[in-house]
């Protein structure tokens, strides 16, 4: 596993590490991934110096793996699979640490604080288009495809007059992070509904404060994710898209990700991550009760809403058309300067 080392030996390539960290912060603050479910989840990474402990092992001889991750549920599958044993089978011992979003995952696996993280594709796709060496290794998660069925959706009080995403327009929309997968996928709603995105207004609000801000009216719409979106609509709000199935089909929402060097450098840890992440992929879209499980164990959802939320879909294969989509999507909308292609980015 790769660390900075102490400061009394400073490492060849350590400051280039801090300062690109420094700079992947600067440019993916606004592009965090979805929002955490835990009050007591860390913010970024020191980013300072650290012992080197490349090829760390545990007490039992597995290659210590550390991986950033947000407690939230689209990351149900690798509880599951560590509590399955999938990564011991791949002589990992694997230390999951909770993360606030992509910009304290992205800088952390610069630095070499996460051997590999998890994050939504948008901040990814900035993330490059910046010449940040990441590269995803195996997908997250994907939206179901289901208009009305998905788990993410837009949602408006129960006696507004907005009935379809093309009524959003001139409208102010509550999304987690701007410049991010929320805006992007609500203003693709808008378009497929025949409404015009140009002039919808996004503001900035935490998931767990959007329930409440619709129920009261402070926001024309929220653009909310599971459980905020269960809940929400228990409170009597109203879905008006589902704006995760409307840009493609089955669109992958992220990734697990690290970077060119790890990929090169440690290409069997790599390997052996990848295989034993898309197994615990496969499990948790096979076994949705235990997904359910998994969730009181590293996030603070009530078990009661756990039992009635949309989980997302986990396949083991990145859409990486899906993802093309939205990358031409992100240049027409102004995030990234100039026409992407995906591949350079998807594993």
């Amino acid at each position: 596993m790769r660390r900075l080392v102490s400061s009394t030996t400073v490492h060849p390539g350590a400051v280039a590490r801090v300062a690109a960290a420094a700079v992947a912060t600067a440019l993916l603050f606004a592009s965090a991934a979805c929002g955490s479910l835990s009050e007591n989840a860390p913010g970024p990474p020191g980013g300072g110096e650290r012992e080197s402990t490349k090829d760390e092992k545990s007490a039992g001889g597995l290659d210590k793996v550390r991986v950033g991750a947000i407690p939230i549920v689209d990351v149900a599958p690798l509880h599951l699979g560590k509590a399955k044993g999938f990564f011991e089978e791949q002589n990992i011992d694997l230390e999951v640490v909770n993360t606030t979003g992509g910009a304290a995952a992205v800088p952390g696996v610069v630095s070499g604080d996460f051997d590999f993280a998890f994050g939504n594709v948008t901040s990814l796709i900035i993330a490059r288009s910046q010449n940040i060496p990441l590269k995803a290794i195996a997908n997250g998660n994907a939206s179901t495809g289901e208009v009305g069925k998905d788990f993410g959706g837009i949602v408006v009080p129960e006696d507004s007059p907005i009935n379809s995403a093309k009524d959003l327009a001139g409208k102010t929309v509550a999304i987690n992070n701007l410049q991010n997968i929320s805006d992007t996928t609500t203003r693709a709603s808008i378009r497929k509904d025949g409404g015009d995105p140009t002039g919808v207004r996004f503001s900035e609000l935490p998931f767990p404060e959007m329930p409440a801000a619709v129920a009261n009216h402070r926001v024309d719409a929220a653009m909310v994710v599971e459980p905020f979106l269960t809940i929400a609509m228990d409170q009597g709000a109203k879905l008006v898209a589902s704006n995760f199935a409307d840009p493609a089909p089955d669109l992958t929402i992220a990734c697990y990700f690290t970077t060119e060097e790890v990929i090169a450098e440690e290409a069997d840890l790599t390997t052996r991550f990848t295989a034993a992440i898309e197994k615990s992929l496969a499990y948790a879209d096979e076994h949705p009760d235990e997904a359910r499980e998994i969730l009181s164990t590293y996030t603070e959802i009530d078990p009661a809403v756990a039992d009635k939320i949309v989980l997302p879909a986990w396949p083991p294969d990145v859409n990486a058309d899906a993802v093309q989509t939205l990358a031409d999507l992100m240049y027409e909308d102004g995030l990234i300067k100039e026409k992407f292609d995906v591949g350079d980015v998807l594993p």
